[in-house]
């Protein structure tokens, strides 16, 4: 049987190569310069990058990667593997399938070459970003950079993307099934923590002009701003999923709140931290945190939440905070990146017959 013409590509964040200064400097750099994470002019991004981020964060960032580093690597690169391997267990060795990070290894351009190794005829390539919800400085600058390297190295290549998946059933239902059990009947509270954006990200995104953040209730208000709308995604995230659990029936409360901030300017409320801290003062002993904006678990879930926000919850008067892990590579997160690729390539079968006909 030939190879498919059509290549699965599956793009995540990306990851130092090791957990040293020297190479989380050179993460941080590539991370930080780009224009969708850090939007401010380029002169004021390289003061601010170079200037300050660079000469301090490294070593805090490295220190933190190492307290959460495995044997293999970066946890977030090594689950990002094992998920590539087990839909090539579904799909077969006649599909190419690869992956990439948007900073750091495997680069963009090497995934893509890795997809030409395996069919040197490829056509097409099925670009998923690991990300539910759209943002500008995940799924945008994803996107945008795929595009860029395929029309600088690639340009016979046809490009498809997969949209924000966060109200996809069969996600919905990975999602939740991952979470299950974990949800024990002893918890106090259930925190849905999301990586944080500036409110200005949200503004920048909304293609009304006059809708996200200008409204009262903007995200529960129905409007087309909503299809590239971080924050109207990541309630409906937490609503889909508390209605695939019947969250309500539960005895602990949840809500949702937004990690990860940096720098001065307003960011997504309530931050994740201080909600863990209001949390202890009110008397809660026993707190759960996922972090749904993340497909692999991560220094953001691992460090952030479950070694820095366990020691701020209980230094506060918690006595235990809950790490829910990310979907990784849960059986039913591996049928949805399956079921995916098969619309994908069937629609590619389906053309063939009729041109063929």
């Amino acid at each position: 049987m030939s190879k498919s013409k059509t290549g699965i590509f599956l793009v995540n964040l990306g990851s130092p190569d090791t957990y040293e200064p020297k190479d989380v400097k050179v993460y941080l750099r590539e991370f930080l310069m780009d224009k969708k994470v850090v939007d401010l002019p380029k002169i004021l991004r390289t003061l601010l990058v170079e200037g300050i981020i660079l000469n301090v964060r490294p070593k805090e960032s490295g220190e933190a990667y190492e307290l959460i580093w495995w044997d293999e690597g970066s946890p977030l690169i090594v689950i990002t593997e094992r998920v590539r391997d087990k839909l090539i267990e579904r799909l077969g060795d006649d599909i190419p399938v690869s992956i990439g990070m948007r900073y750091g290894n495997p680069s963009i351009k090497a995934g893509i070459d890795d997809l030409l190794e395996q069919n040197p005829d490829l056509e097409e390539v099925f670009l998923i970003p690991l990300y539910p919800q759209y943002a500008m400085a995940t799924t945008e600058t994803v996107t945008e950079k795929a595009k860029e390297v395929i029309k600088e190295h690639y340009p016979q290549l046809n490009l498809r993307i997969k949209d924000a998946f966060y109200n996809d059933p069969m996600y919905v239902k990975a999602l939740g099934e991952s979470m299950r059990p974990h949800l024990t009947d002893d918890i106090d509270h259930l925190i849905f923590s999301y990586h944080g954006v500036p409110e200005r990200h949200i503004k920048k995104r909304d293609i009304t002009g006059d809708h996200c953040l200008k409204c009262d209730d903007c995200c529960n208000v129905t409007s087309t701003a909503h299809t590239f709308c971080y924050r109207h995604q990541d309630i409906m995230t937490t609503k889909n999923v508390a209605e695939y659990l019947n969250l309500d029936d539960r005895p602990f409360s949840y809500s949702v709140a937004f990690q990860s901030k940096l720098g001065l300017d307003p960011w997504l409320k309530p931050a994740t931290d201080n909600e863990l801290e209001r949390l202890a003062e009110e008397g809660k002993k026993k707190v759960a945190v996922v972090c749904p904006a993340f497909i692999s678990d991560c220094i953001e879930t691992l460090e952030e939440i479950g070694i820095r926000g366990e020691e701020d919850f209980v230094e506060a008067g918690g006595e235990e905070l809950v790490l829910i892990p990310c979907i990784n590579e849960h059986d039913l997160w591996i049928d949805c990146l399956e079921s995916w690729s098969h619309t994908i390539l069937n629609k590619d079968e389906l053309m063939l017959s009729i041109t063929t006909t």
